[in-house]
């Protein structure tokens, strides 16, 4: 969703700092890692003299500087063309998020995108680079995780579709087996491999 699908990355950047400077946290320690990561995970890994209820305490204060934070977030380049394809050509999809369900519902709806399927961090057990998010919106879709195409900008995201047996599409000059430069691109091989006839 962040990064992929909406613009938010100003919003994100803002909300870490602020925590990062609450928690006598670097900054930049914080943002060079926060991407794509669970809030826990990153909180884990950058105060790992808190214990479990404290992590998750700072998680959620991570999230409430997110919440009310929606000046800039708008849909990323190619964002709306892609969704009106996948409409189009009958394409079942998913967001499948390491935010929360409160911040994830949000966003989209800040940047005019209504999702026919979404699972946050509220919906497992656990999060990126953990698989389980991407298996669990293929299984809800009736589509062989071999099928689906897991679209990606970091590097948490990239190794959970891998660990679901998914090929990727990576955004950010990220390794994937197709590299994207925005979106539009996608929708773009998109219908172009529908018009393409099939050979026997």
């Amino acid at each position: 969703m962040d990064g992929t699908l909406i613009d938010s990355d100003a919003a994100v950047e803002r909300a870490w700092t602020t925590w990062a400077r609450e928690y006598g946290v670097d900054a930049g320690a914080v943002l060079a890692i926060a991407h794509g990561n669970p809030a826990a995970h990153t909180v884990r890994h950058l105060r790992p003299d808190l214990d479990d209820d404290a992590v998750e305490a700072a998680a959620q204060r991570q999230h409430a500087f997110q919440y009310e934070d929606l000046a800039d977030v708008t849909a990323a380049t190619g964002a709306e063309l892609l969704v009106a394809t996948l409409d189009r050509l009958d394409l079942p999809w998913a967001v499948v998020t390491s935010s929360d369900g409160r911040l994830a519902k949000t966003r989209l709806h800040a940047a005019g995108i209504d999702p026919p399927l979404l699972l946050t961090l509220d919906d497992v057990t656990a999060g990126k680079p953990d698989p389980e998010g991407y298996l669990e919106a293929a299984a809800r879709l009736g589509i062989a995780p071999s099928a689906c195409l897991v679209v990606e900008d970091s590097e948490p995201g990239l190794a959970a579709g891998r660990a679901a047996g998914m090929p990727t599409a990576a955004l950010r000059g990220l390794p994937g087996d197709v590299s994207l430069p925005d979106l539009g691109r996608l929708a773009r091989l998109l219908e172009d491999s529908r018009a393409r006839p099939c050979r026997s």
